[in-house]
């Protein structure tokens, strides 16, 4: 069962409520494996197949297929409203009564927003790091979600992969431990707190390690290699009690790693006697079509589940698909029971049976609250590393004047970072804000001084997409991009006692499908850099 660490009760006076009482209730490993069996056998096949499928969305088409036990997961669906429609189809109107489990990537917290993970796991504050997710855990319920796609645990060694921010960086033990503190943080002490999520390791395996830091691209290596380097973050989730894994979109070594019976089945479960369920990337089920080992949904569907893939998420070919593969003999019955069995689990495991609705009044108390801020702003203190303090620049002295300088100076969705959950640009602090805020405004000078290009994919390779020519930053200050801007960040800088450079990379320049052929900075931020140098 999921290894959650249980709190004994003995002795203990709790006061229930309708939406508290799920820690309360928890159920004991022999009543969750008797009661999943008594459902398992009280489904007709077709619910068999809907319960390990996951819909993305929630249309009046999928509510009505909730309604027919179609599906058994939805992903996306936002707020305790949304999520609590849902519920009310799955729990008083399917046959069964099964509950939903209700997906998000809630990757560096869910509206309060801390530092991407790259960055937490550089504070090497492994108790912080726990108490932010536990921050991202309870405003992710709050709004009626029981499920996060995180921790990503993929270890990487080349920073041209977009996704490189969503880890613990190049190493196995710091993304071994970092692992495991985000899975305490995620589940916390008791899995069916309602302000716990189930968590989900990802991606399974070795997506770090793709050829060229390409996204999706193929990875080799060795056996030695795969077991000391990236498996290891993986085994201290599960021995964490991590509830759920995805499988990834690479192939290794030839094989797609969600039809990888070796990873999915030999040693996940075989050697790390992992009992919770393997959700598929999205739609990587079908994509074992263009890996070319399926030659169409129902072949993929197949090969997927029978090496260990228990969900498909964001299609329906599960549902569609596995009632005819076992009926016509090429799937025997009981692997899929053995997959609705672990998604069965799980679901007893986290208390959706006995609590299948979330607390609308907890997205007016639980969200940004003080107290989550002030340990946001903690991981950004501790995430920063300080490379040099040359003529003890630092701290800022008062009452100089200070230049602020550069195209992320202003930029408030930047600020957020790729995968920011259901964060919002407004309520994100520049560093122009925060700095005219601490030194006052009548201290403070600001220049853009140059323009990050647009990342735009599907482009030939040589095409240059084109800058804009004019922005506003988020002080209604609109900067230019036209020839003079270096000229009017030197002049800036010129009149300042200290200049603060802020340059980089736009948000959606990292994450998912945002590989980087060049590590230099875009645009003209270099000549930014060595023109400002030059006047100091």
């Amino acid at each position: 069962m999921l290894r959650s660490r249980r709190l004994s009760l003995s002795g203990i006076l709790l006061v229930v409520c309708s939406f508290a009482a799920a820690a309360q209730q928890h159920l004991t490993d022999p009543e969750i494996e008797q009661r999943v069996n008594a459902l398992l056998q009280k489904m007709t096949l077709e619910e068999k197949a809907g319960q390990i499928t996951q819909l993305a969305g929630m249309s009046g088409q999928h509510l009505e297929m909730i309604k027919q036990g179609k599906t058994g997961s939805l992903l996306g669906v936002l707020g305790a409203k949304e999520a609590n429609e849902a519920q009310r189809a799955a729990v008083e109107n399917s046959r069964l009564k099964i509950p939903l489990i209700l997906g998000y990537d809630v990757i560096h917290g869910f509206r309060t927003i801390f530092p991407v993970p790259l960055a937490s796991a550089g504070s090497f504050d492994l108790q912080l790091i726990e108490k932010a997710e536990r921050i991202a855990a309870k405003e992710a319920t709050a709004s009626g979600v029981k499920w996060t796609f995180a921790p990503m645990v993929d270890i990487a060694r080349d920073p041209r992969w977009g996704r490189i921010v969503e880890g613990a960086g190049e190493d196995p033990y710091l993304g071994s431990v970092v692992a495991a503190a985000r899975v305490r943080g995620f589940q916390g002490s008791n899995i069916a707190d309602p302000e716990s999520v189930v968590a989900c390791a990802k991606h399974y395996v070795a997506y770090g390690a793709v050829e060229g830091g390409r996204d999706y691209n193929t990875a080799e290596m060795s056996e030695q290699l795969l077991r000391e380097v990236y498996l290891p973050p993986f085994h201290a989730a599960v021995d964490a009690g991590v509830g759920t894994l995805m499988s990834a979109f690479n192939d290794l070594n030839g094989i797609p790693a969600s039809a990888n019976h070796h990873t999915l089945t030999e040693v996940l479960r075989g050697e790390w006697k992992f009992d919770g369920f393997v959700v598929s990337d999205y739609d990587s089920v079908h994509e074992l079509i263009p890996h070319g080992i399926a030659a169409d949904d129902s072949q993929a569907s197949l090969q997927a589940l029978t090496a260990g893939v228990d969900m498909d998420m964001a299609d329906d070919d599960y549902e569609r698909l596995i009632p005819d593969l076992v009926k016509s003999g090429k799937l025997p019955e009981s692997v899929v029971d053995e997959a609705v069995r672990r998604v069965l689990r799980v679901k007893f495991e986290a208390g959706l049976f006995e609590h299948p609705y979330f607390d609308p009044n907890r997205e007016k108390t639980d969200i940004l609250t003080p107290e989550s801020l002030q340990i946001e702003r903690k991981m950004a203190q501790e995430s920063m590393v300080l490379l040099q303090n040359k003529h003890e620049l630092l701290p800022l002295q008062k009452n100089q004047t200070v230049a602020v300088i550069g195209p992320l100076a202003d930029d408030k969705a930047s600020q957020l970072g790729a995968w920011a959950g259901n964060g919002q640009a407004k309520d994100a602090v520049t560093p122009l804000e925060g700095i005219s805020a601490k030194l006052g405004k009548e201290h403070v000078l600001y220049a853009k001084g140059a323009e990050i290009p647009p990342f735009e994919r599907g482009l030939a390779a040589g095409v240059a997409a084109p800058a804009p020519t004019s922005a506003t930053g988020a002080s209604g200050v609109e900067t230019s991009n036209k020839p003079g801007s270096i000229e009017e960040a030197v002049s800036t800088a010129k009149k300042a006692d200290t200049v603060i450079l802020f340059v980089g990379e736009l948000a959606g320049m990292t994450g998912e499908a945002s590989s980087r052929a060049s590590l230099d900075l875009p645009g003209d931020q270099m000549k930014l850099i060595s023109a400002v140098l030059a006047t100091k």
